[in-house]
């Protein structure tokens, strides 16, 4: 299958003055073009940060360490800034979670989307206005010419996210990454939002890696599901392959935390808490809160299992079974 992002053993730390903070330590995974892939994990996992890697937004104490991000047959890591620049906002976009901070609260909307495609396409202020136009109403914002004239602080939560995601496509990226999209908005909201990303994917052809804890989402959204703990990835593989039959203890135990319509909504959590990333424990890192934990698991770290379908799973237990 041809692939439009790859990510190999991606290392990024954080060096603070008593610690290293192992954010991301060695996570590998790729996206085909125009699929939908989720990212999930508790939070601390190192999620938002895989993100930020790939499109080397790490400020210091941070620091990418070593690994390769492969986006259309480049090494990012290997770019200069300003080729990195270049391909910020028009090869790859991003909307992050909280689309008030994004948006300059003293400029209006619509010239803020307008001056991504002038700095990326070099247009004309006319023909950025109505590319703008032509965004606010794909992302389906009701009056949009009264929206491009607003301040941020003039929109809702809702609103706002909306013209997030004009910005994030009015130069057609190849990527969208979508960091935790619908933090902060009501259900309501929510559920429109991830709709309208679906209905985006299918019109835009767009690959989007939607990053997320909630597993309905991903299981209402994505074709594939990448599974982290602890810096890692420890599953990945279709979404209907690991709801189905999750083959890593820790997946089998995110879904089972997920409420359960035919059980009363009971739900089953899982004990003890995410590790600190400055002292991870030794050997899978997952073992101190895992039910199936043999000697192994505490002194060895799992290598990354390739299965006969394509999923991918790190955990002694599976190489035992053969």
């Amino acid at each position: 299958m041809e692939r439009l992002l790859e990510i190999k053993e991606l290392r990024t730390y954080f060096y603070l003055r008593h610690a290293t903070v192992r954010a991301v330590d060695g996570v590998s995974f790729w996206m085909a073009p125009a699929e939908m892939v989720g990212l999930v994990g508790e939070s601390g996992s190192g999620k938002s940060v895989t993100a930020l890697s790939i499109l080397r937004l790490i400020q210091p104490p941070g620091r990418i360490v070593s690994g390769q991000v492969v986006f259309q047959g480049r090494d990012l890591l290997t770019l200069t800034e300003a080729e990195m620049g270049a391909l910020r906002g028009q090869a790859i976009s991003m909307v992050f979670q909280n689309p008030r901070s994004c948006l300059n609260p003293v400029i209006r909307v619509g010239a803020q989307i307008a001056r991504v495609h002038r700095v990326h396409r070099k247009s004309s202020a006319r023909e950025a206005m109505a590319r703008t136009l032509e965004y606010l109403r794909l992302v389906q914002i009701p009056d949009p010419e009264r929206v491009m004239n607003r301040y941020p602080h003039q929109l809702s939560g809702g609103m706002c996210q909306r013209a997030m995601i004009a910005m994030a496509l009015i130069c057609d990226p190849a990527l969208v990454i979508a960091d935790e999209p619908t933090t902060g908005l009501d259900v309501t909201v929510q559920g429109q939002i991830l709709e309208l990303m679906r209905a985006l994917r299918k019109q835009t052809n767009a690959a989007q890696l939607l990053i997320t804890h909630d597993l309905g989402v991903v299981a209402e959204t994505c074709d594939r599901i990448v599974v982290m703990y602890g810096g890692k990835v420890v599953e990945a593989g279709t979404v209907e392959e690991v709801f189905r039959n999750p083959l890593h203890p820790y997946t089998a135990a995110l879904l089972k935390s997920v409420p359960d319509i035919n059980k009363d909504f009971r739900t089953t959590t899982i004990p003890g808490s995410v590790p600190d990333p400055r002292n991870f424990p030794r050997g899978c890192r997952f073992h101190p809160r895992c039910s199936g934990c043999m000697d192994i698991c505490r002194t060895e770290e799992p290598d990354i299992i390739e299965c006969q379908d394509g999923r991918q799973v790190a955990c002694h237990l599976l190489a035992r079974r053969g």
